[in-house]
């Protein structure tokens, strides 16, 4: 068992500069667990201190059940893969797969074995004798993997191993990867702002802030019901839509851009009239129509991007403030044409100063 366990976790640099504020987390046994978050959020330095690379101001942490918060990064049994692969230009590849072997006193013939077989695993036996400069980004990316690989940790620390690759060689590295963790069942924490990367590869995500977890769960769970207004504008590769309204009709409505919509089923019980809320509906939930249609915002459209499959249509509405909406290939509607767009009644969300109304216990970290 290798699970990670964080207890009010803190990290504050000279000067009152808190980079993490007593976080409480657990990371399973063999999890695929994602760090998401804009540049400056923690997360790094949170992998870090995870590393034993930062020492902890405060708290503790667990791996597999042994308090390491003390211990150096070398006792701690992890491999971490960096964003720029920190491989040593002068060794070749088999080398610096070979060389945690060599840190760890492994001799010399059982080492020189390991690394082969490991960058056969990983398709680079062709090129063990090659160094880093020969290798393209994505050979680089499986030599650091390999490295990793080659002394069988407890855990993977991987911090934004990806960002350096090119779009395709990113999605196709993004799948490799999930794979191959797969197949180890090593646990993992996987540090990216990506959202997008988070969403296709992890089994579970923790989205932070300034420090803060603002929320855990599946990507399912973040995606579909945000537990902030910050986390609802920060997932999704479109932005949900977040509109300023009001309950009215005895709470049972919410006026918004001009025009009324049903209160979701999740938020009835906890608003009432004269609420002021933020109606939050994703692009994908939003049902487009050329046609008058109650229930539904309305306006003019300013703009169409090309998705490839699909547009993202910004609808300026008659109340003020823009709408953007997913409508399918072939039904994209002209510029300065009148549309409306029906919310999906069951993926609409909303939310009170700053918060998710209606959010259960486990969707918000305590």
């Amino acid at each position: 068992m290798a699970d990670i366990t964080l207890n009010r976790l803190a990290k504050v640099y000279p000067g009152g500069v808190r980079a993490l504020s007593d976080l409480d987390l657990t990371v399973r046994d063999g999890e695929f667990f994602a760090l998401l978050g804009p540049s400056g959020c923690g997360k790094s330095t949170l992998l870090r201190t995870l590393a034993g690379l930062e020492e902890a101001t405060g708290g503790s942490v667990h791996i597999a059940g042994q308090d390491v918060t003390a211990l150096p990064p070398g006792d701690r049994d992890i491999a971490m893969v960096f964003q720029d692969y920190a491989l040593f230009p002068h060794m070749t590849v088999h080398e610096n797969i070979a060389y945690p072997l060599k840190i760890k006193k492994v001799g010399k013939g059982e080492r020189a074995a390991k690394a082969r077989e490991t960058a056969e695993e990983l398709g680079l036996g062709h090129l063990g004798e090659r160094r880093p400069a020969q290798l393209s980004g994505g050979q680089q990316q499986r030599a650091a993997l390999a490295r990793a690989m080659a002394c069988h940790p407890r855990v993977f620390l991987f911090d934004e191993p990806l960002s350096n690759l090119d779009a395709r060689m990113r999605l196709e590295a993004r799948t490799f990867l999930k794979k191959l963790q797969r197949e180890l069942g090593v646990t993992t924490v996987f540090v990216t702002h990506d959202q997008a990367e988070a969403l296709a590869m992890a089994d579970r995500i923790a989205v932070m802030e300034s420090g803060e977890l603002r929320q855990v769960g599946t990507p399912t769970e973040v995606f579909r019901r945000p537990a902030s207004t910050f986390v609802a504008s920060f997932i999704g590769s479109t932005p949900m839509n977040l509109l300023d309204g009001e309950l009215v009709d005895g709470g049972g409505a919410v006026r918004v851009a001009g025009g009324e919509l049903p209160v979701p089923d999740g938020a009835r019980a906890h608003v009432e009239e004269g609420d002021k809320v933020v109606y939050g509906v994703r692009p994908e939930y939003l049902r487009w129509s050329e046609r008058a249609v109650d229930a539904a915002l309305s306006g003019t459209v300013s703009v169409v991007e090309n998705l490839g499959s699909a547009h993202l249509v910004t609808l300026e509405c008659e109340g003020g403030p823009s709408v953007q909406a997913v409508v399918p290939e072939e039904h994209e509607p002209a510029l300065g044409a009148r549309g409306w767009a029906v919310p999906r009644e069951d993926r609409a969300l909303l939310y009170r100063d700053g918060a998710l109304v209606g959010a259960a216990p486990a969707e918000v970290p305590a």
